[in-house]
Parts: C-alpha cells; structure tokens; sequence
C-alpha cells in the first residue's frame, strides 16, 4: 500500500484516524467517514457526510454503505439505483460477481462498458501508452480509476497501487472485486477547495478515459504532476477531442488545449495506439495541431517520461505469465460451432465495432492457459484480445 497522507478537502488540515471507521481534522474537529478502508471525502455531500457517520458510529454499517453506494457524479442521467437491489449487494457480496455488482448498482449502459473494459479499443491505448513509456515504475496512482482494471495489471506484476474516484461505489467495487485489499483508495472530488493528497509523490500518474470530464483541467494538472513528484511521469490517456464530436458527455479539449496543457508532452492519436499495439511496433507521437481530426487524444509527461517511444511487443499490454485466460465474454456460441462477438448494445457496437482489435468469430476454446511471451503459438490471439484475463469473480 502505499502511504499517502490524506488532508481535508475542505480546510487542507491533515486528517488522523478517529476511531476504525472516521477520520477526524485535528483542529476544526470536522470528521470524514471511511468503510472498507476508503475515505469518503466528497465536498458537496454534507448530509450524507453526517448521516453515514450517525449510521456507522451506531453500529449500522451495512446501511451507511447502502447510502454510499447509491451515491453518483454530477454526471449521472440514469435512475438512482434500487435500495432493495444495494441491500442484497451489500449483504451477499461475498457470494456475487462482478456482473451481479453492477447490475445491483443500476449502472446500465454504463456497466456494460466496465464488464467488457478488459477489450474495448481505448483501454488498449492506455496499456499501450503505458508500454511505449514504460521505466518500471514502484508506486502508480491512478485518477479517476473507475473499478481499477488498470490498477489490477499494475498490482498483479507486483507495484504499489492507489486509486481516487469521486464515486464511491466504484472504489468498493475495485477493492471487492478487480483489484483487492492491498490498494490505496480515496473518494474525493477533483474540484476540492483543497487536493487531498498533496504530499504523495509516486513514480507514475495515470488518468484514462477522464480527464475530459474535468472543470479546472489545468488546476488539476497541477495536482497531478505535484503526485508525479520531480522524477515521476503522466499518462493521461483517451482525452476527448471537442472538435471530433464522439459518444462521451463530458467537457472535451480541442488540440490547441491539449498543446498549451502539455508543453513538455508527448501527444498521440488515441487510435494510433491501439493499431500499434496490433501491429507490433512502436506508436507515433504527433504535434498537437496535427491531431485536430482525431477521436481523443493521449499524452505521456514529466521528467520520468522515456524520450521516445519503444515497440509494444511483451509489456503490460499482454496478461502476466501463468495466467488462464477466457474467451472474451463478448463472444457467445453459434448453432453451428465457435463463436460470434454479440454486442452489449447498439451504443457500444457503434463506438467500438470498427476499432475491435478481435475477429468476429472464434473457434475457442472457452479457456486458455498462458505461457507468456511474445512468442507462444498463442500469443497474436491474446494480443488482439480474442482471450483476455479477467478477474476471478468476474
């Protein structure tokens, strides 16, 4: 785990542990609740803030989490979730899958892209961002984690990890299901009178597929490149281009935006990256103004940054040795033999089907063990992800 020392969003006093389920600000007294080992430290939420400690220093636990759970963005469209469905989450979810979760959570369209993230085009980008600038890195911090699938890869091969969402039912989800106990989470809000982890420099800062959403983007660039430290680095990955309009809400940036946030940037077409790590070979980085047709944009910063890109070849983009992996569960059986990709929905098939990496059809099997390396008999499958490793709870 790594040690960050967590301060008030509101006053920036740092936060002391107050008994096992609260944080208390030492001299305003002003108390923050944490269950399961996550710090619910949202600015905005004042009543929730005091009805989740009424409900946990009297002993109803699973009530407070309840309450956390149902707890959204700003963002949000859909309908609140269900409060018997967040009671039987809550209760059974020892027993229950990933999908179970999110279904619970009434996350709809939007879990369908969370169950399925482990192949979608531009979570490729990202681990292959990541792969061209990779200097193994000890400590990773990843904003805007979402459930953490890039944390997973990142702890699996045995680094430090911690993660920051401003939905708590996210982070829960994370540390139940993809990434486990020894992560570092804390739900806070980005527009935060105070950044709550402003002493917490690690060796890499990663953002996918958020940083659009923003208010403040160069406020918070800020914070982010203070928890990369003097010898850390930035990867922000799939960062909406505001003059290619795509399926994200969200308040996109345009390529001039992009150049004027990172002027020590290297910046890529987000799909330039997929089809590099298809492809076997190093990505191109671009200048910004050359990027002002392109879907989102990605970007690698800071000093701890490799000057130049290397080949995606055996890195983090494919899964760690010794790992089963299973038939992309995008994949279901035809009458007569293999498999066929089935769309989660209409809005899914139109922001990925032309960028798939994977074939249409498969033969299977429906499992696979892996020997790792570029080199197995197996391997161009698993790079395109026609296999993928997913969590055991999946």
């Amino acid at each position: 785990m790594i040690p960050f020392m967590l301060h008030s969003p509101e006053t920036g006093e740092p936060l002391k542990a107050d008994t096992p389920h609260s944080l208390r600000e030492a001299e305003s007294g002003a108390r923050w609740p944490v269950i399961d080992g996550i710090p619910y430290l949202r600015t905005n939420r004042a009543d929730l803030v005091r009805q989740t400690l009424k409900l946990l220093d009297t002993g109803e636990r699973g009530l407070a989490l309840e309450g956390l759970l149902a707890d959204q963005d700003d963002w949000w469209t859909g309908p609140p979730a269900d409060p018997l469905d967040l009671h039987e989450l809550v209760r059974d979810n020892a027993k229950l899958t990933l999908r179970d979760a999110v279904r619970l959570l009434g996350w709809g369209r939007v879990g369908d892209y969370f169950v399925n993230r482990w192949s979608d085009p531009t979570y490729l980008a990202g681990l292959a961002l990541l792969e061209a600038h990779w200097n193994d890195p000890v400590c990773v911090f990843e904003f805007a984690c979402g459930i953490g699938q890039y944390l997973r890869e990142f702890a699996l091969r045995g680094i430090k990890v911690a993660g920051a969402d401003v939905v708590f039912a996210k982070l829960w989800v994370a540390r139940h299901w993809v990434v486990g106990p020894k992560a570092q989470f804390v739900c806070f809000d980005a527009g935060s009178a105070h950044w709550p982890i402003p002493e917490a420099p690690v060796d890499l800062v990663v953002c996918n597929d958020a940083f659009y959403f923003l208010d403040g983007k160069a406020e918070v660039l800020d914070c982010l490149r203070q928890n990369a430290g003097d010898d850390g680095w930035l990867a922000l990955s799939h960062i909406h281009n505001s003059d290619c309009p795509g399926f994200s809400a969200g308040r996109a940036v345009s390529a001039l935006d992009i150049d004027e946030l990172f002027p020590d940037g290297l910046v890529y077409d987000d799909a330039e990256l997929t089809r590099a790590l298809v492809e076997k070979r190093a990505p191109s980085p671009r200048a910004p103004l050359d990027l002002k047709q392109c879907e989102a944009f990605s970007v690698v910063a800071g000093p701890g940054m490799r000057p130049a890109p290397r080949p995606i070849l055996d890195g983090i983009t494919l899964p760690r040795k010794g790992a089963k992996l299973r038939l992309n569960p995008l994949y279901v059986p035809e009458p007569g033999g293999g498999y066929a990709i089935h769309w989660p929905s209409e809005r899914y098939e139109a922001e990925y089907a032309a960028r798939a990496t994977y074939p249409m059809h498969s033969a299977g099997p429906e499992t696979l063990d892996w020997a790792g390396g570029e080199n197995t008999p197996e391997a161009t499958r698993v790079r395109v992800r026609e296999f993928v490793d997913l969590p055991e709870r999946w």
